[in-house]
């Protein structure tokens, strides 16, 4: 069966260049926010909070949780290797069945051996009516013990990227009480606080040298900046305007992350975002090389399809969509919109404006949705900002985050499936294959039907910052995902970390 090649998250030459910044500075460690000389205590600072952790609700769907292990794991160049299992999963020869033998040296935190049952109840409770993880394991009919230290999962069809959906943690216990086999356990979580995390000293693999990790959980993005200025944080990712200050301090870094992580404007079937032409014309509006300029400080990738260019094997040369004023302000024209005397089209009695949501305390996002006003403005197409509390209900327009940065199918097929039409139908032919040719050529023809009629507008692929005190080695970068979580990013290796 064609294996969908692994492709390298971040070129050589980038990790080389970080990697060689950190390890030049000269400048004396300072004392970590927990005040131990020893570095063997970290805190660093997230937007995002967990509802939950537990693997299959949802918790640290691109693995490296650090409390619970995987089968496998994804390493810094996009391949995988194996944690749990003994040697990487081993496909049958029409790819519908995967056999993973488990290591039998591995104990879960209260005591009990990882076996087969183990696996298997894990990831029977992800094939429940209703369980939040379903749809990302499509393909998957059913899992069994082959005996009990052996487990095959049985496809209800061949899926290219099946194994990469193996770093799902493995866990025992209860949903509110989760137990894992990972470097570090569970020591305390106050929700809307921080989450504490301790070494597990009966870990199998190598034990983690920072022996305990606190969690803050701060929303607020200029929140999270001045406890970064305060000494209360040893590592925190950032938006990029706020993030470059920190690199003129002695003992601190700034890092950037290239990533799969696309914003995008949704739009409405109901109102002017129903009309093609208004689609296509907020799309020819924006000029994406000037949001990054405006909205995030210069560190992103202009993105106008919904392809991440970290997948550059998926992405179709030279498709895009380019700014042109000129030709939006046409096709509105044509279309039937009249520019009234406020400045506003209008199409009869609909006029030209909505409102757009976007996470409340999320500085990207709020930039991002004014930089998008503005060019919608330019246009005659009235826009208004909302920020929205995560309690809220979602409201249509809002701009999203979407984006994987092992394969395209997880992030693309939720949110262009339901269009139809041409979308729906390469999405479908790039899951009824696993050759990575005819695959390609699916997402290709996807992205050609994208250009001629946008469902939404995609606007860039922001780089990700993080400020780091230079106080441990370890540090790797990877190609990010969306959200700011501590499970993937800057801290996705933290347990190999070691102080200097």
């Amino acid at each position: 069966m064609p294996i969908l090649p692994r492709r390298l998250a971040m070129s050589s030459a980038a990790v080389f260049t970080i990697v060689l910044a950190l390890a030049s500075c000269t400048a004396d460690a300072t004392p970590p926010a927990s005040g131990d000389p020893a570095g063997t205590s970290l805190v660093i600072g997230v937007a995002d909070e967990p509802a939950s952790l537990d693997p299959v609700l949802g918790y640290a769907p691109l693995g490296a949780a650090q409390i619970f292990d995987g089968l496998v794991e994804h390493q810094a160049a996009g391949t995988l290797r194996p944690v749990l299992a003994t040697a990487l999963p081993q496909p049958s020869s029409d790819g519908r069945s995967w056999t993973v033998d488990l290591r039998d040296d591995v104990s879960f935190t209260d005591g009990s051996a990882l076996d087969a049952a183990a696996v298997v109840a894990t990831y029977r409770r992800v094939l429940e009516p209703g369980a939040p993880l379903r749809d990302r394991f499509w393909m998957l009919g059913a899992v069994t013990a082959v005996d009990q230290d052996t487990v095959r999962f049985d496809l209800k069809q061949a899926c290219a990227y099946f194994p990469d959906l193996l770093v799902l943690g493995i866990r025992a216990g209860t949903p509110d009480a989760p137990v894992g086999t990972g470097p570090y356990k569970v020591a305390d979580w106050q929700r809307g606080k921080r989450l504490v995390l301790t070494a597990n000293k009966a870990y199998f693999g190598t034990r983690p040298a920072i022996t305990t990790v606190t969690v803050e959980f701060l929303p607020d993005d200029e929140v999270r900046a001045q406890r970064m200025r305060d000494g209360k944080l040893d590592g925190v990712g950032l938006p990029a305007r706020l993030a470059a200050p920190f690199a003129a301090i002695d003992g601190l870094t700034v890092v950037e992350h290239s990533s799969a992580d696309l914003r995008a404007v949704t739009f409405s079937d109901r109102g002017p975002t129903a009309d093609p032409a208004v689609r296509l014309a907020l799309n020819l509006a924006v000029d994406r090389q000037a949001v990054i300029g405006s909205a995030l400080a210069g560190e992103g990738t202009p993105v106008s399809l919904p392809m991440p260019p970290a997948l550059a094997e998926f992405t179709e040369p030279g498709a895009r969509i380019d700014y042109d004023l000129v030709r939006a302000q046409f096709l509105l024209d044509a279309a039937g919109w009249v520019l009234g005397s406020d400045g506003v089209r209008a199409k009869g009695p609909t006029r030209a404006s909505f409102t757009i949501g976007y996470p409340v305390a999320d500085v990207v996002s709020r930039d991002l949705v004014a930089a998008f006003a503005a060019a919608a403005k330019r246009i005659g197409i009235a826009v208004t900002a909302r920020p929205t509390a995560l309690t809220e209900p979602l409201v249509d327009p809002r701009l999203i985050a979407f984006g994987d940065p092992f394969d395209p199918d997880p992030a693309l097929y939720p949110v262009l499936h339901p269009a139809g039409g041409d979308l729906a139908k390469a999405l479908d032919a790039e899951r009824a294959t696993t050759d990575p040719a005819q695959r390609a050529v699916a997402f290709r023809a996807l992205q050609r039907a994208y250009q001629a009629a946008p469902t939404m507008a995609v606007l860039v692929a922001p780089r990700h910052s993080y400020v780091m005190r230079q106080n441990w080695n370890g540090y790797q970068p990877v190609v990010d995902a969306t959200g700011t979580d501590h499970t993937w990013g800057a801290w996705w290796n933290l347990s190999s970390w070691t102080p200097r």
